[in-house]
């Protein structure tokens, strides 16, 4: 499953694949794809730099890249953490406190910190994260909120590191384009977490025209061997892959209850709500969701308010695994999601799924299998 982007980067596979477990990353970087470690939950320098430290150790040798989170446009700006916690509205917190308090969700111990924080979706803390990232050989760079700020691709280039960025649109793939990004990642509608209106089998050849030939990877939807076919049939160089991940026996969810929510769901068992971050994000549609998208509620508020205004309550949620309300961004694909695997199965599984479809091509168009 080569490429000439695969080829660029030394891998065997043009799988790429999102997640914000490093056990993931590293073992699809080995399983012969291209791990992308999500930085977002990293708050504190050193404990990114910890588990780059573990990349390195677990990775062979073979190329990852790092995934950080820097919005395009700013709902603030120039200002501290706590005084954008200051600017939630008493009738939202309010809220958060009913919802929690109809569903018998406990307080954390006394003591006990939030485990979960949305302050990764600040540029700042965004920023700490590149100065801990360029310490390490890391070949790409992703933003999945627009392309990064002209200083920061600047930066990346300065390193050697190629800069992607996820467009939900041409006319942002083409913003990209002319911002210096070296690869679009078209995600479409299906997908998990942050997303557009627009589905991939429309949405990967409207990018591909649109930045040509800077290369593309199609993402959103894609679980299988056969739809990496379809996309790379589509012009795009390779897949980006995130929430077929989560149900590995390498991804760290830490909650039986989340992963067999996940195990049981099907393709329509989502929703795109601004629920967690405040911008729509493809999630498992639960109770949270469904008070937060109610019409007869404050409604969610804009990035990063909303991830301020909610962290606490979703690591309780997730605590105490209240299985109502607990839930995680996750994309449509979650209907194939029906088993626990390794990574190194997945891998295999979509390899063996990509050559049962060339050859099915092959067959229809006269050709032999090569």
């Amino acid at each position: 499953m080569k490429t000439e982007l695969s080829r660029t980067l030394g891998i065997e596979h043009a799988i790429f694949g999102f997640t914000p477990f490093p056990a993931v990353a590293a073992a699809l970087t080995r399983a012969g794809g291209f791990g992308v470690l999500g930085a977002v939950r990293y708050t504190a320098p050193d404990d990114l730099a910890r588990d780059l430290d573990w990349m390195q150790e677990h990775t062979d040798g073979l190329p990852y890249g790092l995934d950080v989170v820097m919005p395009a446009k700013k709902a603030v700006e120039g200002v501290t953490e706590a005084e954008i916690e200051a600017m939630i509205p008493e009738e939202h917190r309010a809220f958060v406190r009913a919802t929690l308090a109809k569903h018998g969700v406990p307080e954390l111990a006394e003591g006990e910190a939030s485990g979960w924080r949305i302050t990764g979706w600040m540029e700042q803390v965004a920023r700490s994260q590149l100065d801990v990232a360029f310490d390490y050989p890391i070949r790409l760079l992703a933003n999945a909120l627009g392309s990064p700020p002209p200083d920061v691709v600047a930066r990346a280039h300065d390193h050697g590191v190629l800069v992607a960025a996820l467009a939900g649109s041409a006319r942002h793939a083409r913003h990209h384009a002319d911002a210096g990004i070296d690869i679009v990642v078209a995600q479409g509608y299906e997908a998990g977490g942050h997303t557009g209106e627009i589905a991939s089998m429309v949405l990967t050849p409207e990018v591909v025209d649109a930045v040509s030939p800077l290369p593309v990877l199609a993402a959103g939807g894609i679980g299988s061997g056969e739809q990496i076919a379809a996309g790379l049939a589509l012009g795009a160089q390779g897949v980006w892959l995130g929430s077929i991940w989560l149900t590995t026996t390498e991804a760290e969810l830490h909650s039986r209850a989340l992963t067999a929510k996940l195990l049981a769901a099907g393709s329509g068992d989502t929703v795109r709500s601004r629920a967690l971050t405040g911008k729509p994000a493809r999630q498992l549609r639960t109770e949270w969701t469904d008070a937060w998208d109610d019409p007869a509620g404050p409604g969610p508020l804009p990035m990063p308010l909303q991830g301020l205004l909610v962290a606490e309550a979703v690591s309780r949620i997730q605590r105490y695994e209240v299985e109502p309300l607990l839930g995680t961004p996750v994309g449509q694909i979650v209907g194939r999601m029906n088993s626990e695997r390794s990574v190194k199965e997945v891998v295999d599984d979509l390899t063996r799924g990509f050559e049962k479809a060339v050859d099915r091509i092959n067959r229809i168009a006269g050709r032999s299998a090569q």
